[in-house]
C-alpha cells in the first residue's frame, strides 16, 4: 500500500459514506457500553496517521488510547508478529512452557523500576494486569484491605474497578464492590481536592491517610497495598509533585503495606522515561503495565519483587495471558524503546508541552496545561479564577480537533489530552498544536 505522507489530509466529509455505513451497522450490533467520541472508522495506521474508510488521513495523537507506543504497525513489530504467527499462536503459558514469555520475563526484570530479582504475571489488559497485583498483594501480606486515590482509574473488572474512583458511570450499578477498598484525595495542585494551596497540596492529601483513614476507617496493619499511579491517566493526565509520591512510599514502607504502581497507561516510556515512577526515584513493590507493552496487541503484566511473588501454583493464572505472538510483540516494542523512542518522547514532549503552554496566551479557556513526556494533560475552564470546569467545552474542542484531521480524547472531566505514539515528530507536534488552535478559536466563536 502507499505510503502516508501528507498528515491530515481530509477528503470527504466527516463521517463519510463508508464509515457512516459501517456505523449504522455497528449500532444493531455491537454493545451500547462502549464510548465513541466522534465518528472515525478506521482502515489502515503507519506510525502517526491514521487513514478511515473513506480514505482520510488523520493525525493521531490518541494512539489508540496510549498503546501503538512504536506507531501504528511499525515494520519490526509487524515483522516479529508474523514471524512466530507461522510458528504457532497459542500454547497456553501458564501450562506449557516456551521461550518468548521466559524472555520477555527477563526483559521485564532487566527494566522494572526495582532493585533485586523480580517475577512477572502475565494477562491479557491493563485491568487483568492490576486484577494480579491486588491478589498477588493479598495473598502475600496476608492482610484483606486496600487503598486507592480519587480520580484512579485501574480497570472495569470487579477488583480494579472497586479502585477506580474516575467517573460514576464506571461503577454505577455494579455494586456491592470489593469490600475493604479505601480512597484517599490524589494531590491534585491544580485543584487541590482538599482546599489547600498548591504548595501545600501533596502533604495534605497524604497526610488524609495517616490522620483520617487510619485513624476513623482502617488499621494501617491491615492494609495489604497501596495502589497508585505515578500520573494519574483517566483522572486528567494529572501530575503530582515529587513529593507527593516519595512520601507515599515513605508511609507504605512505614507500616508494611505494598506499594503498587499502576503504570498501564504512564509506562513504557510514554512519560520520557520507561517508567513514570523514575522521574521522582521511588521505587515500587509491584508494577502494573499494558496498553503501549506490545504496541497494540492484547497484554497486560503485573512484574513484581521475585520473594513476593512466590505464590504455589494454581494461585492465579490465564489462559491468554503472554500468548507467544503478544510476547515477540513486545519484545520488539521494548527494543525500539530503547533505542530511541524512549528519548524522543522525551524530546518531542518537551517541545509540545512548551507549545501547549504558548497557547494559554491566546486562549483564556485553557486553565492548565502539564505532563511529561508525551502524555500531556490541557485542562480547560470557563474562569481562570474560579477554575470552573469548561465540561461541554472540552467535548466541544475534541470534536472540532476531529473535524480538521487531528485525533485527542478527553481526560476526567474537563481536560484533553495528548499521548500520540512515541514517533510523534517535533513537525507533527507542530501541526497538532495548530490544529488545536483553531479548534479552540472555533468554540470560542
Amino acid at each position: 500500500m502507499p505510503m502516508i505522507t501528507t498528515i491530515p489530509d481530509l477528503k470527504t466529509a466527516l463521517p463519510g459514506p463508508k464509515a457512516r455505513a459501517i456505523i449504522e451497522r455497528d449500532a444493531k450490533v455491537v454493545s451500547t457500553s462502549y464510548t465513541r467520541d466522534y465518528p472515525l472508522v478506521m482502515a489502515r495506521g503507519e506510525g502517526c496517521a491514521v487513514e478511515d474508510v473513506d480514505g482520510n488521513i488523520f493525525l493521531d495523537c490518541s494512539a489508540g488510547i496510549a498503546v501503538t507506543a512504536t506507531g501504528h504497525s511499525h515494520p519490526e513489530v509487524v515483522q516479529a508478529i508474523v514471524e512466530q504467527a507461522h510458528k504457532f499462536l497459542h500454547m497456553s503459558g501458564t501450562d506449557f512452557y516456551y521461550e518468548a514469555q521466559v524472555r520477555l520475563g527477563e526483559e521485564l526484570a532487566a527494566i522494572a523500576p526495582m532493585q533485586g530479582s523480580k517475577r512477572s504475571f502475565f494477562g491479557n489488559s491493563g485491568t487483568e494486569a492490576n486484577e494480579a497485583a491486588l491478589k498477588l498483594a493479598k495473598y502475600y501480606t496476608k492482610r484483606d484491605n486496600v487503598i486507592a486515590f480519587f480520580g484512579a482509574f485501574h480497570g472495569r473488572t470487579m477488583g480494579s474497578l472497586s479502585l477506580t474512583a474516575s467517573k460514576i458511570t464506571q461503577r454505577k450499578g455494579f455494586g456491592p464492590l470489593l469490600q475493604g477498598t479505601y480512597h484517599a484525595p490524589y494531590a491534585d495542585c491544580y485543584r487541590c481536592p482538599l482546599g489547600y494551596r498548591p504548595e501545600n497540596c501533596a502533604a495534605e492529601c497524604l497526610n488524609f491517610i495517616e490522620d483520617q483513614l487510619f485513624v476513623h476507617l482502617v488499621s494501617p496493619d491491615e492494609v495489604a497495598a497501596v495502589m497508585v499511579e505515578p500520573i494519574q491517566g483517566e483522572g486528567g493526565y494529572i501530575v503530582p509533585p515529587n513529593v507527593f509520591l516519595e512520601r507515599l512510599r515513605e508511609i507504605t514502607t512505614k507500616y508494611g503495606i505494598l506499594l503498587i504502581a499502576d503504570e498501564v497507561q504512564s509506562g513504557m516510556g510514554r512519560s520520557g522515561k520507561m517508567f513514570a515512577v523514575e522521574h521522582v526515584g521511588i521505587e515500587p513493590d509491584i508494577v502494573t503495565v499494558a496498553k503501549g507493552i506490545a504496541s497494540g496487541m492484547p497484554l497486560g503484566v503485573a512484574t513484581a519483587r521475585a520473594e513476593i511473588m512466590s505464590w504455589p501454583p494454581g494461585t492465579h493464572a490465564s489462559t491468554f495471558g503472554g500468548n507467544p505472538v503478544s510476547c515477540v510483540a513486545s519484545l520488539a516494542t521494548i527494543r525500539l524503546l530503547r533505542d530511541g523512542l524512549v528519548k524522543n518522547a522525551a524530546t518531542v514532549g518537551a517541545h509540545l508541552l512548551a507549545g501547549a503552554k504558548a497557547l494559554m496566551d491566546k486562549h483564556q479557556l485553557i486553565g492548565d496545561v502539564r505532563g511529561r513526556g508525551l502524555m500531556i494533560g490541557i485542562e480547560l475552564v470557563r474562569d481562570r479564577q474560579t477554575k470552573e470546569r469548561a465540561t461541554t467545552e472540552r467535548d466541544a474542542v475534541v470534536r472540532e480537533c476531529f473535524k480538521r484531521g487531528l485525533l485527542v480524547l478527553g481526560a476526567g472531566r474537563n481536560a484533553i489530552r495528548f499521548s500520540p505514539p512515541l514517533v510523534l515528530t517535533k513537525q507533527l507536534a507542530d501541526i497538532a498544536l495548530e490544529i488545536l488552535d483553531q479548534a479552540l478559536t472555533a468554540v470560542r466563536r
